[in-house]
């Protein structure tokens, strides 16, 4: 989990030692000399902000690098995030299941696991349980509570700007406004017994989009990942960050109306979502007989080659297809991902059937429709990045630093 790209930082007496730890996280600047001449500090106040990253155990010494100097002389020594000084926890919640992670600082799984958890049971409970996973999964991968430094969770509904909280979540029952980053901490040290750490909260479309973008699509500048599963939802990371509206609601694409009669679980009649979904598809097998009550069911079925599935994923794919040529047509996307329960080719041949056939050629010139490389881990590694970008970005080295007495 490299910096944010894009970030240039400060430079001349402005640049503190969270500029220069940026500068070498993003691999802009790995040597001494390289960090001197990125910021114009000299010598000695390199050395000095250097110094308290060395000595809070967030940096370290590489091998040596090329001999810049056609004169010869010693090759300059590399400088290195280290990894090894915390963990992460990180939670992707569903609507029928969960999964949680211990996750290294660059975004390595070191333990992980995977179980049903109901959201309509409530936050309470929901969130006690992943406290609960989590110290499990810290004893599993061999790491103390107090290595923890902070923990993400991703939620199928639209979170709040700098809130950490649903608002007026479809598929999530009594979370409205609910603090679920309190809620999460103090069920971390409930089980741990460790002290808080902090909790960072956003949809499960846009961490899985943010996951997937910076692992396999690190260069691409304008990037959308489509979540189909129970319900419908799309993350989009501009400039290697996530696009989230001014108040958490972009990409809600499950919400468009498309002209048909079924009632949405939000209540509004003709949703995406309600023709479209893996739910949606599930009530369909179920009404010709199919055992099938969630996308997870459908995806189960498409694995088994289903023929009916197949038919329904591929209509299914269709209208998402019809909906996604006006996304790309006013985003210009160099990726487009398809995610989720229905993420195979019978639903793909759908989206690009449609998708093709309604956008305009330009905007699809230089489009790459593909789908998830990550699978069922890219909103924890999202989640895992989202908590590493907040806690080592420049504007809060400073403090942190301070708050270890270095």
């Amino acid at each position: 989990m490299t910096g944010r790209a894009g970030r240039t930082g400060r430079s001349g007496s402005q640049a503190g030692a969270g500029d220069l730890l940026e500068l070498v996280r993003s691999g802009r600047a790995v040597t001494r000399g390289a960090l001197q001449q990125a910021t114009g500090l000299s010598r000695a106040t390199v050395a000095q902000r250097l110094d308290r990253l060395f000595r809070a155990g967030w940096l370290r010494e590489g091998a040596g690098g090329p001999v810049d100097s056609p004169l010869g002389g010693r090759p300059s020594i590399t400088l290195e995030f280290d990894d090894s000084h915390a963990v992460v926890l990180a939670a992707d919640l569903d609507t029928r299941h969960a999964r949680a992670a211990v996750l290294s600082l660059t975004g390595e799984v070191l333990a992980e696991h995977s179980g049903a958890l109901a959201v309509d049971d409530g936050p309470e409970p929901v969130l006690g349980e992943l406290g609960r996973w989590f110290a499990e999964l810290l004893e599993k991968a061999g790491h103390r509570a107090a290595e923890v430094c902070g923990i993400g969770l991703a939620v199928p509904g639209p979170v709040g700007s700098g809130t950490g909280r649903v608002v007026q979540p479809p598929m999530m029952p009594g979370w409205d406004g609910y603090d679920m980053a309190g809620r999460l901490s103090r069920a971390f040290t409930e089980h741990t017994g460790a002290p808080a750490v902090p909790v960072l909260v956003d949809n499960d479309a846009n961490l899985m989009a943010y996951g997937e973008q910076r692992t396999g699509h690190p260069d691409c500048a304008a990037f959308v990942l489509v979540k189909v599963s129970t319900g419908i939802g799309a993350g989009v990371v501009v400039d290697g960050s996530i696009y989230r509206g001014i108040d958490g609601g972009a990409g809600d694409i499950g919400h468009i109306r498309v002209g048909a009669d079924a009632v949405c679980r939000c209540g509004s009649q003709g949703c995406l979502a309600a023709v479209a979904s893996g739910g949606a598809v599930a009530r369909r097998l179920a009404e010709a007989g199919v055992p099938a009550a969630s996308g997870a069911d459908v995806r189960d079925l498409l694995a088994a080659g289903h023929p009916q599935a197949a038919a329904l994923a591929r209509e299914a794919g269709r209208r998402v297809g019809d909906v996604l040529a006006t996304v790309v047509t006013l985003l210009n996307p160099g990726v487009l991902m398809i995610a989720g329960d229905l993420a195979g080719t019978p639903f793909l041949t759908g989206v690009r059937e449609l998708l093709y056939q309604r956008a305009l050629p330009r905007s699809t010139a230089h489009l790459d429709v593909v789908t998830s490389r990550l699978g069922e881990r890219a909103a924890l590694i999202g989640a895992g990045a989202l908590v590493v970008e907040h806690l080592y970005a420049p504007e809060r080295v400073e403090e942190r630093l301070r708050a270890l007495g270095v």
